[in-house]
């Protein structure tokens, strides 16, 4: 039976084995005491998780908000952040990373990305809010339902991450070891998406190479990769900016540990190859593009040169027409006076005019250069 602990109305809930719906509630909570027993904890409200916050050597509480902007201050509020530092960060798009001392805020990058198989295979990327607020004993993490169980394995496991925290170490290098986890699974979270996205470029690629793709589509598709593109290279650009400013070490409540700090490297450098792969792929659609301009171009040489080639043999005919046309104008006067008895060789003169005229005409057209020396 799950162990409960009533306070007043609030029911705090331990997960039970098995209990998989147990790590999706909005709020969770795991703490480690003193004698090294880990507490994991699930409610519909912060306020029982405040006891073992108080008494623990290291805590994790993780708020899933349907509403994160009316939400991440009064749950951070709830416990006993300020909303000085909660407002600094939720108010300011471009603000990632606030110290106050006693306390400090990160705002991490969570992507999310949806296929609307509706408008074309539509790839729409979004980059939604993860917040983390730090004390000396435990870190909040507040992000959005609509980011894929963005912590839900981070749940499941953290009975066995925090058996594995020494107790004998200071508290910064708990909570550093504590936060150096939760950015990595953020991250390994925001890395599965390329696939996807590489996934849809391959797609794109296919449209491109097939001849019977309506044009008309491949601009606005070209468009959306390219705009997906961008918001993903955002975003891990704003997780490098927060990387760094942590990898110092410089905040009281973070460690000065260096080989804490080096793991702090360790994942800046992922997500810069990660950075270095999305670069790639961009230049990759970039190189598609130019083969979609390629192939407009030869289709328009193409159809010059049928042009071309029409335009030749038009004047070859016309050429050839118009010398026997102008001997027939010519012998109709009645100066010459003929009769039927001249028919032989007026026809014989029309005949040899226009095949003498049609190959003449032929040669100076090719030799002039009018006809083009390959056709596609």
């Amino acid at each position: 039976m799950p162990e409960q602990n009533i306070q007043g109305t609030e029911v705090c809930v331990s997960p039970a084995a098995g209990a998989a719906n147990a790590y999706e509630k909005h709020w969770f909570c795991v703490s480690l005491a003193t004698d090294g027993r880990v507490t994991m904890q699930d409610a519909d409200s912060p306020e029982c998780f405040l006891p073992n916050l108080r008494t623990s050597l290291l805590a994790w509480v993780d708020y899933r908000t349907g509403d994160y902007e009316r939400d991440v201050r009064s749950g951070a509020v709830a416990l006993g952040f300020s909303p000085q530092l909660v407002d600094a960060l939720a108010g300011n798009q471009r603000l990632l990373y606030e110290d106050y001392s006693s306390e400090m805020g990160i705002k991490l990058p969570s992507i999310q990305i949806r296929i609307n198989a509706e408008i074309n295979a539509e790839i729409n990327v979004q980059n939604y809010p993860t917040l983390l607020l730090l004390r000396r004993n435990f870190i909040l993490t507040v992000h959005p339902i609509l980011v894929d169980r963005r912590f839900i394995r981070l749940r499941r496991y953290s009975e066995t991450i925090f058996k594995k925290v020494p107790i004998d170490i200071c508290a910064e290098d708990k909570l550093t070891t504590l936060l150096i986890r939760i950015i990595d699974q953020n991250n390994d979270r925001n890395f599965e998406h390329l696939r996807q996205i590489e996934g849809r470029g391959d797609d794109l690629n296919r449209s491109l190479m097939d001849p019977k793709t309506p044009r008309a589509l491949l601009g606005p598709q070209i468009y959306n990769m390219k705009h997906a593109l961008i918001t993903y290279l955002d975003a891990l650009w704003e997780t490098v900016d927060v990387l760094h400013d942590l990898r110092y070490g410089d905040a009281d409540l973070l460690t000065n540990e260096s080989s804490l700090l080096n793991r702090m490297g360790y994942l800046a450098d992922d997500v810069s190859r990660q950075i270095g792969l999305a670069e790639h792929m961009s230049e990759v659609l970039a190189s598609g593009l130019e083969v979609l301009q390629s192939i407009y171009n030869n289709q328009l040489q193409a159809m010059n040169n049928r042009i071309a080639l029409l335009m030749t043999y038009l004047t070859v005919l016309g050429t050839a027409v118009l010398v026997p046309n102008t001997l027939a104008t010519i012998f109709s006067n009645a100066a010459f006076n003929m009769g039927p008895q001249d028919f032989g060789w007026y026809v014989s003169l029309l005949v040899v005019s226009t095949v003498v005229s049609t190959v003449l005409a032929f040669v100076w057209v090719k030799k002039s250069g009018f006809i083009p020396k390959k056709m596609d």
